[in-house]
């Protein structure tokens, strides 16, 4: 994260009521944490004086609701696409408190209408992916890294996403999952900062604030090229892993 990020993401938190945060390394990493390069990869085992900027404190207090979050976005107009045809601001559906999370890229056509994240074709092959591992949609959490969803389902600018992420950040935070599971390649390359093709970031894990990252294969690619299912069957098994692990 460089230093104009930090500031617009230090101002955001400001706004929602966070006093600050502490430079004590005990607060920015849990205890026994994985070590993990720049991009966040994960790397190897690490004891609790490792630092890591983009995690999050254990004090449950300095963590705002997803109420809040949501409250603070409001009926946004902080960035272009609320002025260019999108019907409702989707901003993401699950259990409040769950240990796995789906993170995608922006909403579609359907998700516009509905104000549902993934209700559509790939909604419906992701809730199968879900069930696969023996969870379903009401036992995790879904959103996107964009809130609103771009004209003709194109990608999100980049000032687009650095207006919207620190509210998806915001997520991440009042949710704590254990493990977040990022939906294709625009997704995995907002949460490492990295701009790897997805082909070459499945398979491995990353560290994000606080809970391990799986990148993975959007399902809306997976409609286009089923061959690839098995691949992310095998990153899911990777997830209920994760999950079952001191469960």
């Amino acid at each position: 994260m460089d230093r104009r990020q930090a500031a617009a993401h230090l101002e955001h938190f400001g706004e929602l009521g966070v006093a600050g945060w502490s430079r004590d390394r005990a607060w920015r990493r849990r205890a026994g944490g994985p070590e993990r390069r720049p991009d966040g990869e994960i790397v190897s085992g690490a004891g609790p004086d490792a630092e890591d900027p983009d995690a999050v404190p254990d004090a449950g207090e300095s963590a705002l609701s997803l109420e809040a979050v949501e409250a603070e976005l409001g009926e946004c107009t902080r960035c272009q696409l609320s002025g260019l045809g999108r019907q409702r601001i989707v901003f993401g559906v699950g259990n409040p408190e769950a240990e796995l999370m789906f993170v995608g890229e922006a909403p579609g056509r359907d998700e516009d209408a509905q104000g549902i994240p993934f209700v559509g074709r790939a909604g419906q092959l992701l809730t199968k992916i879900i069930e696969s591992i023996g969870q379903s949609r009401e036992s995790v959490y879904i959103a996107n890294v964009i809130k609103c969803r771009p004209p003709q389902n194109r990608n999100p600018e980049p000032d687009e996403v650095g207006t919207c992420e620190p509210f998806l950040f915001g997520q991440v935070d009042a949710i704590r999952p254990r493990v977040i599971v990022a939906l294709g390649a625009f997704a995995a390359r907002t949460l490492t900062r990295s701009d790897r093709p997805i082909s070459r970031m499945r398979g491995r894990e990353f560290e994000f604030r606080g809970a391990t990252l799986i990148p993975t294969f959007h399902p809306a690619y997976l409609l286009r090229n089923p061959q690839s299912k098995r691949e992310v069957w095998e990153d899911m098994k990777k997830v209920r892993a994760l999950l079952e692990t001191n469960a």
